[in-house]
């Protein structure tokens, strides 16, 4: 009985390197070296060589002729895209037209029907994604959408799903595959860029909002973007299937571990957090803090962006705001007073110097005169050489610039003051000498020389040593 249950072995034949050579040479001789494979081959080689020669000829001369034009560079960087895609555009108008022709002549036209298909892809997917502004993900994501088409039209799509699907592991009771992990960043990408794309839509509309502060704008601009960007992340781990309370004891972990290594970071973060709701600055102040002097452009979650008139920008971190001294020029009032230094000689008028200074501030449209904020000069001191005012203005913008005020304004004074003779000082010093070396021998000499002579005193020449000789 027992031998009864014992299976024979099958009997399977063994194939050789020879008969599997042989199996493909037989497929490649019927479906790749036939004549119609051949002539589609050919044609398929013309057409691409034909959208070659138009890349490399056509699109560089026609790019040189918009250089010449009055265009914008975004403009001509859009043109020279499409014409990039036309050149596309254009092999898979002639691949569709000799898929037409061999099938009229009776050829199978399979393989151009393939290219044309791959190429048609290639130029929607490029069109659609020229809209994006970073060229970067732009390439990206044409790249891998025309690869998921490429599979699609060939029939392999499935089988790669299939192989995807097939990489897994689990941890405890929930399985990850690599299908599902791309799917969870595919998810996770397009979440987030909604939900930021969402954000930009509101931060654009918080602008309109009366009695709302420059502050508030940023700070629920801000809130709302983190949260946004948290229900993106929860959402895209639900579509993949993730157990989020399987991840509590993970994330607590990870939350100490990142706490501890991004100290600074998250420092910064609740820093600018304060910031906003302190009110204690805003865009568009000017401070100035350590070397940096000018206006808040931007700020941001981890640092705030301060630009100078010179062009620098500088980006100090929120902390440092916090915790170091800023002097806010626009805190309460954005008016701001310059104090100019003047001098001028001891023979001059002073009263009209005075007039003079308040007249060349009185020049300048940015200076404010009403009230209070009304140029003042002011004498300030007797100087060994001149006799020192200190002309005061204010200004209202001083995000425009101060030193350029500054100079507008002593220019007025010189030439008001050369026009009414009020001269600038220079310093004096008088030499007094008391001794030196070889000074008594030469003094009678000189008093000789400036001793006044008597009619007649000299003219004896007997008296010379050289009429004694």
């Amino acid at each position: 009985m027992a031998q009864d249950n014992i299976q024979e072995p099958l009997d399977v034949p063994a194939i050789s390197i020879e008969d599997s050579l042989d199996a493909v040479g037989n497929w490649a001789e019927s479906y790749l070296f036939t004549a119609g494979t051949l002539i589609e081959t050919l044609l398929l080689a013309v057409i691409l060589l034909a959208a070659f020669l138009l890349r490399r000829v056509v699109v560089p001369r026609i790019d040189t002729m918009l250089a010449g034009e009055a265009l914008l560079p975004s403009m001509r960087y859009t043109l020279h895209r499409l014409l990039l895609v036309i050149s596309t555009g254009a092999a898979a108008l002639l691949a569709w037209v000799a898929h037409g022709a061999t099938e009229t002549a009776g050829l199978d036209g399979e393989l151009l029907r393939v290219a044309a298909n791959l190429l048609t892809a290639w130029v929607v997917i490029r069109l659609a994604t020229s809209f994006l502004r970073q060229p970067g993900w732009a390439k990206l994501i044409t790249a891998v959408v025309w690869f998921v088409a490429a599979l699609a039209i060939l029939g392999w799509l499935q089988a790669f799903l299939d192989l995807l699907d097939s990489i897994a592991f689990n941890i405890g009771e929930m399985r990850l595959s690599l299908m599902g992990f791309i799917n969870g960043i595919l998810l996770l990408t397009i979440f987030i860029w909604l939900s930021s794309l969402l954000a930009r839509l509101v931060d654009s509309r918080l602008v309109y909002l009366e009695g709302v502060t420059p502050a508030a704008r940023v700070l629920i601009g801000k809130v709302l973007r983190i949260i946004l960007y948290l229900v993106a992340v929860v959402v895209a781990l639900t579509f993949v299937g993730v157990n989020l309370t399987a991840l509590a004891v993970f994330s607590g972990a990870l939350g100490i571990g990142l706490g501890f290594g991004l100290q600074k970071v998250v420092s910064n973060l609740f820093s600018g957090i304060i910031l906003l709701l302190d009110r204690s600055l805003k865009p568009g102040d000017v401070i100035e803090t350590g070397d940096a002097y000018g206006w808040i452009r931007q700020m941001g979650a981890r640092y705030t962006t301060v630009a100078t008139r010179d062009g620098k920008e500088y980006l100090i971190p929120n902390e440092n705001l916090i915790t170091e001294q800023v002097i806010n020029w626009s805190y309460s009032d954005t008016a701001v007073r310059l104090k100019i230094e003047v001098g001028i000689s001891y023979r001059s008028d002073v009263h009209k110097a005075i007039e003079l200074m308040v007249e060349a501030a009185l020049t300048q449209t940015r200076v404010m005169r009403d009230g209070i904020h009304a140029p003042q000069a002011h004498l300030v001191g007797f100087g060994n050489s001149s006799v020192d005012f200190e002309l005061r203005v204010w200004v209202s913008d001083p995000q425009q610039g101060l030193v350029n005020v500054a100079s507008k304004i002593r220019l007025a004074i010189w030439d008001l003051f050369h026009q009414h003779n009020i001269e600038f000082p220079f310093p004096q010093r008088d030499l007094h000498i008391v001794s030196a070396e070889g000074l008594s021998q030469q003094k009678p000499d000189l008093d000789d020389r400036t001793r006044p002579r008597s009619p007649g005193a000299g003219d004896d020449d007997s008296d010379s040593p050289s009429h004694q000789d």
